[in-house]
């Protein structure tokens, strides 16, 4: 849906050209100069000429403003229906076909679905070809590939596709890439046996299913669907990346066998707990913002996490972190913390990101004096910082690793 650039005229701007307009069919001052000199026939019929003429012209000017007015009207009427609420934010709002035809997302200009699809046998392709890339060319169907025989990577993204077909004969492939495009299901991916790197983010997925067969599959990409569950990974055992973000997930579950887990992305769901980490003992970096937390919880079996992002979320208490004692990044910006607490064992923290918090005490930054590496601590929009001395005192001297000017 794009939304309209109409600006609706307020009540003072319509009442002032509905003014002028009816000012325009007044009879001029000159007229009447002329009348002493007309017989009392002559005026008697000038006037009934008169009468009727600007009769006429203020009719027809009535019925321009009424067409004028009812426009106004109906463009008053025109309202911007995308509302954004804890419920809709991840919802058809979000879907990158909201972006008007012709717009940019992350620098990529993105296609309208309006536009005709491209018929790929017009594309001339080489037989031995291991890196193919067909991106943003309308491509609407997935068909032809078939001389690929040395293929390794195809990359379609930004194109038309629907349906995933078509790919059975491309076993050499080690990368597939479907971004931004139409897909509504997973499937026909069977006979991809060496396949390590899927990419189907920006599409109209509902469910992940279609990989039982893909076991040597590394990195799944899964953004910007419409996934309600974390389901059907089970056989994926050698994955090392997973990414979900911007999704409908609630629940984080089903991740039992992906113990080799490196990177879990789950930012911008409706997460509201942390839990069923117990298997991932190799995960490194865990992204849970934007969600709906209140508490930092089941994290004990993390041992090898490195970086934690945890930012705009409803966290009230530092807490939960006993175990994770490799962090060197810990991201709790725009939560309702209210003390630094709880961290002075990480050791080896090098990033911290406090901002937009209920910090008010400058004793609690004496936690992170234990963090020998850190590098960067960010306090901003936290109520310290209305204390007169905030910017020397958030002075860090990073050669004696202590914060300094207290």
């Amino acid at each position: 849906m794009q939304t309209s650039n109409y600006q609706p005229q307020n009540y003072k701007t319509r009442h002032a050209m509905r003014e002028g307009a009816c000012a325009a069919y007044k009879p001029r001052s000159c007229i009447v100069n002329w009348l002493p000199l007309l017989s009392i026939r002559g005026w008697l019929l000038s006037l009934i000429g008169c009468v009727f003429f600007f009769r006429f012209r203020i009719l027809r000017g009535e019925k321009t403003m009424a067409d004028e007015g009812g426009e106004v009207d109906v463009q008053d009427m025109e309202v911007d229906r995308r509302r954004e609420s804890d419920e809709s934010a991840d919802d058809e709002v979000k879907e990158k076909r909201d972006v008007p035809d012709g717009g940019e997302r992350n620098g990529e200009e993105v296609l309208g679905d309006s536009e005709t699809p491209v018929d790929i046998e017009t594309i001339i392709l080489d037989p031995d070809a291991e890196d193919v890339d067909l991106n943003h060319l309308k491509i609407g169907k997935i068909q032809g590939f078939e001389v690929l025989k040395k293929v390794k990577t195809l990359c379609l993204r930004q194109n038309l596709i629907k349906l995933i077909e078509n790919l059975d004969q491309l076993v050499t492939l080690t990368e597939l890439d479907l971004y931004d495009n139409q897909i509504r299901k997973i499937q026909n991916l069977d006979n991809l046996s060496r396949l390590e790197i899927l990419d189907l983010s920006f599409n109209l997925l509902r469910h992940i299913e279609g990989l039982d067969n893909l076991t040597p599959l590394r990195r799944l990409y899964l953004v910007n669907n419409k996934i309600t569950r974390i389901e059907n990974v089970t056989s994926l055992t050698q994955l090392r990346l997973l990414e979900l973000g911007s999704n409908r997930l609630r629940v984080i579950e089903n991740l039992e066998s992906q113990r080799d887990l490196e990177s879990l992305f789950l930012g911008k769901n409706k997460i509201i707990k942390l839990q069923n980490f117990e298997t991932l003992t190799n995960l490194t970096v865990l992204s849970v913002q934007s969600n709906r937390l209140t508490k930092i919880e089941g994290l004990q079996s993390l041992v090898n996490l490195l970086e934690l992002y945890l930012s705009d979320n409803g966290i009230q208490v530092l807490e939960g972190l006993d175990n994770n004692i490799k962090l060197t990044t810990l991201d709790v910006a725009s939560n309702r913390i209210k003390r630094i607490e709880n961290i002075g064992h990480l050791t080896k923290l090098q990033e911290f990101w406090m901002n937009d918090n209920l910090v008010e005490n400058w004793a609690d930054i004496e936690e992170l004096s234990g963090a020998r590496g850190l590098q960067t601590v960010y306090l901003e929009r936290n109520p310290i910082q209305k204390d007169a001395q905030y910017r020397p005192q958030q002075y860090l001297n990073y050669q004696l690793n202590m914060l300094a000017s207290f």
